[in-house]
C-alpha cells in the first residue's frame, strides 16, 4: 500500500492523476484557506449532504492560525466539531473512502488526509416488500443502501452480542458486505469458513449484487435448480434468524438479505406462520408443503392416468377427457408451461394501469378461444390454472421454478416411459434434494435427513412462544 507523501502538493497532485477529476465532472476539488494554511477539499457532488458540508466550511473559515492544531489527529480531537471523522495514511484509504463518497480534506503542512463522513446516498423509502407481504405484523423492508438495513436490524435486536463486520468484494466495485450474527449463538467453523471464502475472492465486480456473491460462495452443480440460499426482503425475519444462530449476508445497493445456512424446510417458512396464533400458523404452513407436493406431481399424475384409464378409481372416472384430443397431452402441458411464463414476464413490462385488464384478458379471453378451437382441452387448462395459482403460495421465486423444472422432467419421463418414467422422475427429485448441500455442509432436508424429531417437529409445527 502507497502511503501519503509529507507533501501536500505532491499528494494533492497524486490524487488527482488516480482519481481523473480533470475528465469526471462530479469529482469536485475545493480549494480551501484553513487558519492561513492552504487546503484541498475532495467529494463527490451529488453524494454528499450539502447543509453539513456547508456548516464545515463555515467553521474551517473562522479558525485562527493560534486554534489549529500540528497534526490532523489533534485537529479531529481538538478543533473539529464532527463525529464520523477518520485519519487516513494510504492512497488506497483514500481512494476507498472517497469513490465512496467520503469527503477527504489535505492540509498543508499536515502529512496524512482526513475523510469526513458526511455522505448520502439515493434512496428509496422505507415500505414494505412487495414480494414478502403478511396480512399482519410490520411493514417495513430492505432498501437498496446497506447502512439503512443494519439500522433497521439493530432497532429489533438491542444486544451488544449482536455482531455486524464489513467485508469489501470486487477489484472495481468494492462492493460492501456486511456479516450480521449473534456472537454466542453463530456456528463458529460456519462463520469462520464464510470469512475466509469471502476475503479470498478474486472477482473484478459483484455485478449482479447479491446473485454473483451467492453464485461465488457456494459453487454447486448447474442441473440442480433447488436454491441454496434463504433470501428476504423482511427486517423481521432476518432479525429472527440471526437470533437463531444463521448468519445474515447484507450486500450494498440490494434490497434482500441473504440468510444461512438455510434448508427445504426454512425456505419454505413465512412471517405470516408467525403473525397468527399456532393453530393457524401449523395450518399455513403444513397447507403450503402439500400445496407445493401437488403442483410437483398433479399434472404428471394426469398424463399418467390419461395413458392408464383402467388405474382410475371408479368413483373418479368424471377426470377422463371427454372432448376430442386434438394436441397430444404432453405438448399441451408444454405449450402452457412456456405460455404461463410469457404471460408472467409480459405482466412484469406492462405498465400498472394497463396490468389488471390486460390480464383479465389474457386469462378469460384468450384461454376460453383457446378451448374452443381445440388447441387445449378444458381438463389440462383447469389443472394448469391451479399449478399455476398454486406457485404463488411459495414466496421464493427460486424455489418456485425448481418445483417448475422437476415438473417438466416429470411430464417427460412420464410421457415416454409411462409408470415407470413416473417412478423415476420421483427418484430424480429426492436425488437433487439429497445431494443439495448448504453452505455449512448440512443436509438440505435437515432435520428429515438426517432425522431429528424435534427439530422436525419445530419446522412443522408452529409451537406457541415461551419466555
Amino acid at each position: 500500500m502507497k502511503l501519503l507523501s509529507k507533501n501536500y502538493e505532491e499528494n494533492v497532485r497524486a490524487l488527482r492523476q488516480i482519481l481523473g477529476s480533470d475528465q469526471n465532472f462530479d469529482i469536485l476539488e475545493k480549494h480551501l484557506l484553513i487558519a492561513g494554511h492552504a487546503a484541498s477539499l475532495f467529494f463527490i457532488d451529488g453524494l454528499v449532504k450539502d447543509e453539513i458540508l456547508e456548516k464545515l466550511l463555515e467553521y474551517f473559515y473562522s479558525l485562527n492560525p493560534k486554534e489549529l492544531p500540528d497534526s490532523l489527529e489533534q485537529f479531529q480531537m481538538q478543533a473539529l466539531p464532527y463525529i464520523e471523522t477518520e485519519v487516513l495514511a494510504t492512497f488506497e484509504q483514500v481512494q476507498k473512502n472517497l469513490l465512496s463518497g467520503v469527503p477527504c480534506l489535505f492540509i498543508n503542512g499536515m502529512p496524512d488526509s482526513l475523510a469526513i463522513d458526511c455522505r448520502t446516498y439515493p434512496a428509496r423509502n422505507v415500505e414494505e416488500p412487495f414480494k414478502d407481504r403478511t396480512l399482519r405484523g410490520s411493514r417495513d423492508g430492505f432498501v437498496e443502501t446497506v447502512v439503512f438495513n443494519t439500522a433497521l436490524i439493530r432497532r429489533r435486536i438491542r444486544s451488544p452480542k449482536l455482531c455486524m463486520e464489513m467485508q469489501t468484494v470486487g477489484k472495481s466495485s468494492l462492493t460492501d458486505v456486511v456479516l450480521c450474527y449473534m456472537s454466542d449463538r453463530v456456528d463458529r467453523p460456519c462463520l469462520e469458513k464464510l470469512k475466509e471464502r469471502i476475503s479470498s475472492l478474486a472477482v473484478d465486480a459483484l455485478t449482479m449484487n447479491q446473485e454473483s456473491l451467492t453464485e461465488l460462495l457456494l459453487p454447486g452443480h448447474w442441473w440442480n435448480p433447488f436454491p441454496r440460499f434463504h433470501l428476504t426482503e423482511r427486517p423481521d425475519t432476518a432479525s429472527a434468524s440471526i437470533l437463531e444462530g444463521n448468519i445474515i449476508l447484507l450486500v450494498d445497493n440490494s434490497p434482500s438479505a441473504i440468510i444461512l445456512p438455510t434448508t427445504l424446510f426454512a425456505i419454505t417458512e413465512e412471517a405470516n406462520d408467525y403473525y397468527f396464533p399456532p393453530v393457524t400458523g401449523t395450518y399455513l404452513r403444513l397447507s403450503r408443503f402439500l400445496i407445493m407436493v401437488i403442483s410437483l406431481v398433479l399434472t404428471p399424475l394426469f398424463l399418467l392416468l390419461m395413458q392408464h384409464p383402467a388405474w382410475i378409481p371408479e368413483g373418479f372416472q368424471f377426470i377422463q377427457i371427454q372432448d376430442t384430443v386434438n394436441i397430444p397431452l404432453i405438448w399441451q402441458f408444454l405449450l402452457l408451461e412456456l405460455a404461463i411464463d410469457g404471460l408472467r414476464l409480459a405482466a412484469i413490462h406492462t405498465p400498472d394501469m394497463l396490468s389488471t385488464p390486460l390480464s383479465v384478458i389474457a386469462g378469460l379471453v384468450i384461454g376460453e378461444f383457446a378451448v374452443n378451437s381445440g388447441w387445449f382441452n378444458s381438463e389440462v387448462m383447469l389443472y394448469m390454472a391451479f399449478v399455476t395459482i398454486a406457485n404463488y403460495s411459495q414466496s421464493n421465486a427460486e424455489l418456485n421454478y425448481a418445483v417448475k423444472f422437476m415438473r417438466i422432467l416429470l411430464l417427460l419421463l412420464t410421457c415416454f416411459l409411462g409408470l415407470w418414467g413416473f417412478l423415476a422422475g420421483i427418484l430424480g427429485v429426492a436425488v437433487c434434494l439429497l445431494t443439495c448441500r448448504t453452505f455449512s455442509g448440512r443436509g438440505y432436508l435437515y432435520p428429515l435427513v438426517p432425522f431429528h424429531w424435534k427439530t422436525l417437529k419445530r419446522q412443522l409445527l408452529r409451537s406457541k412462544l415461551r419466555p
